[in-house]
């Protein structure tokens, strides 16, 4: 919740292209300069359309395609049935199971569980199997709650024609699921004939903007007849360097293309191809006049439609991987004569050639680390006075600018930085209109310190000792930010920020927090964790997070309060982009976003009330930090 890039900016101005297509109904027939020719005879490996329930199409075939450890109660079936009214009531135990065998091996795209309101799967795995007898988790819960639950299988590989959903814990004495659904396609093979070699292929991208327009949707062989809305369909961030790429198993001759384009669609782009997924070569780029023709096509959202590019290369390229290169996207009417542009969306890209493979995979995922950790940073701020080796002050109006809404400006001053006894020091001050920064007047100063340059890492436990001041509005915070904030092409959240201590004034608990591409801002992945046994946040208290390649667990005193898996994040929310470098920070802001959704105070300053104000006045409003110390395993 803490970024140095945020601003409030209006909403109109800042829907993703997700919105757009939800808000305004994008209609998309063939654009101008693009002909709309007849879609190529579709291939059996594409028998199934790309949004049939894969799962209810096998038990409406066979109904002893679907199995289970046991029941209390109907057929395992009704879990297959359609029916809202049925579900499948296991077994008591913890352990309970229900599969299904889909007559076909399939690229899972993903798979949708509805579970009842008391009687669901606190702790539960998503399984798939080759043969029915080996079994590969794609999707871990540890906190399982009622209701729908839809598990994205990207950018994990599954593959597999056989389902399940294992038990781990149960949240009443059976499980009940209403339903399961799985989504997914047999992946193209290889061919001698003209064929869509893309189909149900890994496809790739730098960013999307969440999990639910991930880059596998544009492979999946759906989109939707009018080119109209949210289906089926890759959406990048708001930037202009985004790419999608498509594996398709081997070097194959490809001939031609067709792009299923949503209403944000390229102006300009390059289609490429490559041998190795490095070097690229590009085959084919719209005309001058083409993309003059696109460039011209601004409209408001709700008239503005989606195209379908056909490309017929002039001679056939060859390569194992193809990749749409985007270099400038549409802009929009926002509202006349302003305008604004989105990010890249594409419903469809099909690859039309010879040669490909169906064994095409995505990488495995990183797993743990080994080694022992080892202090690879420690400061207990002993010294004289902070120790500019290991940290860099930061200014506003130098290293950053005014963010959050905010009220204080970052200085660098001992009246805001200092350490005494051993113990650092963060500030706040007031003087009314004492403050010049960054061409803005402020009445607040305080204190922010970090590491960047000094101590960038990837991975470890990061923890410090730390007492924060009560008060509310107040605004301490303990984090890591990505280190390539500042690149513009990354930006905030693609950077990553790990929140390991909040505090807004709130005496009795602190909050941990996690912000990415689709969990940012108010929606971010995070928790609240209230002291036990009477503590209050204005006592020392150690705070720290376990950093891996595959989790992140929030500690206070020792005590889990938040634990994330990559699994579940990418599977449910979006990109997961903490697999690079990251700073630590340390700060006090003064009322701002976070605050004031709390304690909804307007005046005098944004979630910063008068009582507020006047103990700042007073002075002795100040974040105290022990000791910091970075551990990475060796």
């Amino acid at each position: 919740m803490h970024s140095p890039t945020r601003r409030r900016t209006p909403l109109a101005l800042l829907a993703p292209a997700v919105a757009l297509a939800l808000l305004s109904g994008f209609a998309g027939p063939a654009g101008a300069g693009h002909a709309a020719v007849p879609d190529e005879p579709r291939t059996a490996a594409a028998a199934a359309a790309w949004n049939d329930d894969r799962a209810a199409a096998a038990y409406a075939a066979n109904p002893a395609a679907v199995t289970a450890s046991g029941t209390t109660g109907g057929s395992p079936g009704a879990a297959f049935d359609g029916n809202a009214g049925t579900g499948w009531t296991s077994n008591a135990a913890d352990g309970a199971w229900i599969a299904v065998d889909l007559g076909a091996t399939i690229r899972v795209h993903r798979a949708v569980l509805d579970w009842d309101d008391t009687a669901f799967g606190k702790r539960y795995a998503v399984e798939v199997s080759a043969d029915g007898t080996n079994w590969k988790p794609f999707y871990t819960e540890t906190a399982g709650a009622a209701g729908a639950v839809t598990a994205h299988t990207y950018p994990q590989d599954v593959t597999g024609r056989h389902i399940r959903v294992r038990g781990i814990e149960r949240a009443a004495g059976a499980y009940r699921l209403d339903s399961l659904q799985i989504f997914g396609g047999e992946p193209a093979p290889a061919s001698t004939q003209r064929t869509n070699l893309a189909l149900n292929h890994p496809v790739y991208a730098n960013r999307y903007q969440h999990a639910g327009n991930a880059p596998s949707f544009a492979t999946d062989g759906g989109w939707p007849a009018d080119l109209r809305g949210d289906s089926s369909r890759w959406a990048s961030d708001w930037h202009q360097n985004r790419w999608l790429a498509v594996d398709l198993g081997a070097t194959s001759t490809i001939q031609s293309l067709d792009l299923y384009w949503e209403a944000a669609y390229a102006v300009d782009y390059e289609v490429q191809v490559s041998d190795d997924n490095r070097n690229w070569r590009t085959v084919h780029r719209p005309s001058a006049q083409e993309i003059g023709q696109r460039r011209a096509n601004v409209k408001p959202p709700g008239e503005a439609a989606g195209i379908r590019d056909t490309i017929t290369l002039g001679s056939p390229a060859t390569g194992r991987y193809v990749r749409i290169l985007g270099k400038e996207r549409r802009s929009f009417h926002n509202p006349a004569p302003h305008t604004a542009q989105f990010g890249y969306s594409l419903y469809e890209v099909q690859v039309w050639g010879t040669g490909g493979s169906a064994q095409a995979a995505y990488p495995a995922l990183p797993g743990e680390q080994g080694g022992a950790y080892q202090t690879t940073f420690f400061d207990d701020f002993t010294g004289a006075g902070l120790d500019r080796s290991k940290w860099r002050v930061v200014r506003t109006g130098q290293e950053m600018g005014s963010v959050n809404g905010e009220a204080q400006a970052y200085v660098d001053s001992p009246n805001n930085i200092r350490t005494e006894n051993g113990v650092l020091e963060l500030e706040a001050r007031y003087c009314k209109g004492c403050t010049q920064a960054g061409g803005g007047t402020y009445d607040f100063t305080s204190g922010r310190i970090d590491t960047y340059t000094k101590h960038d890492f990837t991975y470890g436990k990061v923890s410090a000792r730390i007492r924060v001041p009560d008060g509310e509005g107040f605004w301490p915070a303990f984090w890591l930010l990505g280190s390539d904030v500042d690149n513009p092409d990354v930006s905030w959240p693609n950077s990553g920020e790990t929140d390991i201590l909040e505090n807004i004034g709130y005496p009795t608990w602190t909050s941990s927090a996690l912000h990415g591409p689709g969990y940012s801002g108010a929606g971010n992945i995070g928790a609240s964790q209230t002291f036990p046994n009477g503590g209050r946040a204005d006592q020392w208290h150690n705070y720290a997070v376990e950093w891996t390649p595959t989790t992140m667990r929030f500690y206070v005193d020792d005590r889990l309060v938040q634990e994330t898996t990559r699994n579940k994040l990418e599977s449910t929310r979006g990109q997961w982009v903490f697999d690079h470098n990251q700073y630590v920070i340390l700060n006090l802001a003064l009322g701002g976003a976070y605050p004031a959704g709390w304690n909804k105070v307007t005046q005098p300053y944004w979630g910063l009330p008068q009582s507020s104000v006047d103990r700042i006045a007073r002075g002795g409003v100040q974040a105290e930090i022990d000791w910091v110390r970075v551990e990475q395993k060796r």
